[in-house]
């Protein structure tokens, strides 16, 4: 479905259509599940997934309407994995800002410390546009003043923009599957390589996406990588 009408986004929202599969974080060294990832899912009337990023985008043109959903999702989310288990959470920064800038009342700074500070990892996507990495960095800010770890997504995808504030401040670094599309680009390479380098010369860990087959570990090894995740060690558990 490549299109998503303001009419078939209320139905979606209103029939509450939407769930999460968990797919698995696996440490490199020891092949062992660290944690999961926890990822929207959305169905249509028809019972046929419909892109994430397809509902996340028309949901951008109401800010309320997309606080609602994502609190909704992160509800799910958090809720139906076992509490033992450490899970990283996507949070949009326009959801989180929806109903102002007091930290002390927001409901998903509420919801994250109630599951746990130590279970919890806040995953920030870098976005092209300048008021969101300001947003972003924002939000990290406050997480981290709170206690609650954070993660930076998507770094390398074409479409993200590098923060330097925002790199510094997250414990975990979360390359884009598009780092094993571009593995036969020296260039390229040479950037992702410096990029590990500065994560572990400051503490921080890790994580390649997108890893599908053995040759993808066998990279992963090579560049670095501290844990990888993707459609490989599939594990999954949805709940709509």
């Amino acid at each position: 479905m490549d299109f998503l009408s303001q009419k078939m986004l209320l139905e979606l929202v209103e029939s509450k259509r939407f769930g999460v599969e968990y797919q698995p974080i696996v440490e490199l060294k020891t092949r062992d599940v660290f944690a999961y990832e926890a990822l929207s899912r959305f169905r249509s009337v028809a019972g046929e997934f419909i892109r994430p990023d397809h509902v996340y985008a028309a949901l951008h043109d109401n800010p309320l309407l997309l606080f609602q959903v994502e609190l909704a999702q992160k509800k799910i989310q958090l809720d139906r994995l076992c509490n033992s288990e450490k899970i990283f959470v996507n949070l949009d920064q326009d959801a989180f800002y929806a109903c102002g800038q007091d930290a002390e009342n927001n409901a998903f700074v509420e919801l994250i410390q109630l599951s746990g500070r130590d279970r919890v990892v806040v995953e920030l996507i870098e976005n092209s546009e300048i008021s969101d990495a300001l947003m972003s960095l924002s939000m990290i800010e406050l997480f981290n003043g709170l206690g609650v770890r954070t993660a930076l997504d998507d770094l390398c995808n074409p479409k993200s923009m590098l923060s330097v504030a925002v790199l510094q401040l997250v414990e975990w670094i979360k390359l884009d599957k598009c780092v094993l599309d571009n593995r036969l680009d020296a260039n390229f390479m040479v950037f992702v390589s410096k990029i590990i380098d500065f994560a572990h010369a400051t503490g921080k860990q890790v994580i390649l996406e997108g890893v599908e087959r053995e040759e993808d570990l066998a990279f992963a090894q090579q560049i670095g990588a501290d844990f990888v995740q993707g459609f490989y060690f599939r594990d999954q558990f949805l709940s709509y």
